[in-house]
């Protein structure tokens, strides 16, 4: 499976990336939307895990921008804000358009089970 990993958090991306290649995982990451929509456009992904709270281009417009491009890409979008209001409208928002939402931090045995199932539905 090759896996898109974006994540404004460096440490955090490429840690993740490293714990899914080692469980033989194809893994590309990225700390920005722009740099996930040039991934996106130029490689075949059967899933991309995408932060939902970044600078710039957050994880919601590049959701919705990607939808517009690659309607079939599975997207699980990941927050590490909690339940808060914003957080909760936002997920609501995006109802229907990510194939999961996940809180950080996230269990990465979890994370696999969860783009397995995305990738094959």
């Amino acid at each position: 499976m090759r896996v898109l990993l974006v994540d404004d958090e460096p440490e955090l991306v490429f840690t993740m990336a490293e714990r899914l290649e080692l469980r033989g995982y194809e893994v590309d990451a990225v700390t920005g939307g722009e740099a996930a929509l040039e991934k996106i456009r130029s490689v075949i992904y059967d899933v991309a895990v995408v932060d939902l709270k970044m600078p710039g281009m957050s994880g919601a417009v590049l959701l919705e921008t990607v939808r517009q491009e690659n309607p079939r890409l599975p997207i699980i979008l990941l927050t590490g804000h909690g339940a808060t209001s914003e957080t909760e409208e936002t997920l609501e928002d995006l109802e229907g358009k990510a194939c999961a939402y996940v809180f950080k931090p996230v269990n990465i045995d979890e994370l696999i089970g969860i783009m397995e199932s995305c990738a094959k539905d």
